[in-house]
């Protein structure tokens, strides 16, 4: 079998295993890029199985240097990557919050209110009737440091990882920070002037099927 037809075929696997297989397609794309995945996948195969019909009884020579290009395939198929985390994070020049200014939609009367870090960050920033005042707030992201300071950070994806941006929250009261990379939960209130968060409790949890927030 030459090299083109097993890069096709291991390429196909590799979409098809972590779009239809599994759900470490969340990894890097939205939910909604699914289906594209799944037939893309599925449609990369069948071009490896019909060019490996074809050419069977072709005696043509493969440089050994083509077989290389099925490494990299190989790889995604066995080891698939990791989604992005505080290293992507802190590249981020500055944080990206929520445009506007002004009032924001009533909050629910929840005595805990679960939000994304995105939301929190725009009501604290731009929120002029100050709705988070006095209100508990739970948030969930990874564990992000800053020479000593520590945050809870949730990368927002508009379409997949490479549109990538980042939002964060300090998180205060606590006496030791948890290690880089884990995921906690984070309850407590917001302190004025910032984003800033007075913790109450953190819990540490198991990294999110979908590790990103949706970027609107």
């Amino acid at each position: 079998m030459r090299a083109p037809t097993v890069l096709l075929l291991l390429t196909g696997a590799a979409v098809l295993r972590v779009s239809l297989f599994s759900e470490l397609y969340l990894r890097y794309v939205q939910p909604a890029l699914r289906p594209y995945l799944i037939v893309s996948g599925c449609a990369l195969v069948l071009l490896g199985l019909v060019s490996a019909v074809l050419r069977r009884d072709a005696h043509s020579h493969t440089p050994r240097a083509a077989w290389l290009l099925a490494l990299p395939a190989l790889a995604l198929l066995l080891f698939p990557p990791p989604a992005l985390g505080s290293y992507s994070a802190e590249r981020e020049a500055e944080q990206r919050l929520a445009q506007g200014m002004g009032t924001f939609p009533k909050l629910p009367s929840d005595p805990v209110l679960d939000l994304t870090l995105a939301e929190f960050s725009s009501r604290a920033v731009y929120d002029t009737e100050r709705s988070l005042q006095g209100r508990t707030v739970r948030l969930t992201g990874f564990v992000t440091q800053d020479d000593g300071t520590w945050y809870v950070t949730r990368l927002a994806v508009a379409c997949c990882a490479a549109d990538a941006t980042v939002s964060r929250v300090e998180i205060r009261g606590t006496s030791e920070a948890p290690p880089t990379d884990t995921w906690v939960t984070v309850t407590g209130t917001w302190r004025p002037g910032g984003t800033v968060l007075d913790a109450r409790s953190v819990r540490t949890v198991r990294q999110p099927a979908n590790p990103y927030e949706k970027r609107t």
